[in-house]
């Protein structure tokens, strides 16, 4: 299993109708993405970050399908403009030595065919983890 996390600090301004948008974003990939076998989505307590999700997938053709999946794409449109810092991780019982390494090619492979995307990351103030584009974190 793949537990896919994201801790996500909120920029000053917004609205708590334009975070409500970009949290039920969320909230529906978990609900519409077949791969995704089970979400949490909620407030991050002990720590830096407001805001935190955590999307449990069975391996790697699911984490793709995760990534690509349209529901992905509307959270990444609606919900990167409001965020100012941003950390994403993986943790897998996988006992494959390489997986991080499959992982962050996917994560590769979905930036370098998608160019809006990448330059909404390179634009955030701060995105650190495996899923980070070159240009960004």
């Amino acid at each position: 299993m793949i537990y896919h996390g994201n801790r996500i600090k909120i920029k000053e301004g917004v609205t708590p109708e334009e975070l409500e948008i970009a949290l039920e974003s969320l909230r529906n990939q978990g609900r519409v993405i077949p791969s995704v076998k089970s979400f949490v989505v909620g407030p991050d307590f002990g720590g830096e970050f407001d805001w935190g999700a955590v999307f449990v997938i069975e391996d790697l053709d699911g984490y793709w399908e995760y990534l690509t999946h349209p529901a992905h794409s509307n959270t990444d449109r609606v919900g990167l403009p409001l965020v100012e810092k941003f950390h994403s991780f993986d943790i897998t019982d996988d006992p494959d030595p390489e997986i991080g390494a499959k992982i962050a090619e996917l994560h590769r492979r979905r930036y370098a065919n998608d160019a809006e995307l990448t330059k909404l990351v390179a634009d955030l103030p701060e995105y650190t983890g495996s899923s980070a584009p070159e240009s960004a974190g």
